[in-house]
């Protein structure tokens, strides 16, 4: 049984929009682009819906080609020397509903890029109220958090130099709590992501992620 969404040539196409960056290569091949790496991701997002709701009713696969789940493909240019138009990944994120439209809300995250595929879950760069409450929680329910960690999810993010100011420096979660992020990262290959077991793959480590994912949406006073 084939792999209904990602096969090589969704990676070929990535690669070779990697070595021809240009608007004027990417308008003549705009229609492989749509069937063959904007279409398959968009089925793919359809077809995650049902699992998803499995591991949480709350999260949302939203299939839309704009404004769903999937990330756009054009860079954003105004604030960077790479002046290069376009992505040379895809990449989808099933946010919380209640915050469906807002990058840094929790959610499950899929990343393509030929090389570089992973899945990550949890949240991402918070605004500051956000991220004190994810501290405020770590402090409250230390066993809930010291759990997620004893089950082997690995929870990185850009760290602080020092504890918080409010936040006890002796603390034994002061590793933790210095996180301005809450992530996890499980690296994929194009063989697994191309296999016909693909979307039972990414739902197991979604699920495995519902720990965190969990935790965070606690924190922010969402409903699981």
């Amino acid at each position: 049984m084939a792999n209904p969404w990602f096969t090589p040539a969704f990676f070929r196409f990535l690669s070779e929009l990697r070595e021809n960056n240009s608007r004027e290569w990417f308008q003549d091949n705009r229609s492989r682009y749509e069937e063959e790496v904007r279409d398959p991701l968009l089925a793919f997002i359809h077809a995650f819906g049902g699992p998803l709701h499995g591991v949480s009713p709350n999260f949302l696969a939203d299939p839309r080609p704009s404004g769903g789940s999937m990330f756009r493909i054009f860079r954003d240019t105004r604030f960077s020397r790479d002046k290069s138009p376009y992505k040379t990944n895809v990449g989808a994120q099933f946010r919380h509903g209640a915050c469906s439209r807002d990058v840094h809300a929790p959610g499950f995250y899929l990343h393509l890029e030929p090389g570089g595929c992973f899945a990550s879950a949890g949240l991402w760069r918070p605004d500051g109220p956000a991220l004190k409450r994810v501290r405020d929680r770590i402090v409250s329910h230390p066993r809930e958090w010291k759990a997620i960690r004893a089950a082997g999810l690995e929870v990185l993010g850009e760290s602080l130099v020092r504890v918080p100011q409010g936040f006890d420096p002796a603390s034994p979660l002061a590793e933790d709590l210095k996180l301005k992020d809450f992530y996890t990262h499980q690296p994929l290959t194009q063989k697994q992501v191309c296999a016909p077991d693909f979307l039972e793959v990414f739902t197991e480590i979604c699920r495995r992620n519902a720990p965190l994912q969990k935790f965070l949406t606690r924190a922010l006073d969402l409903p699981w």
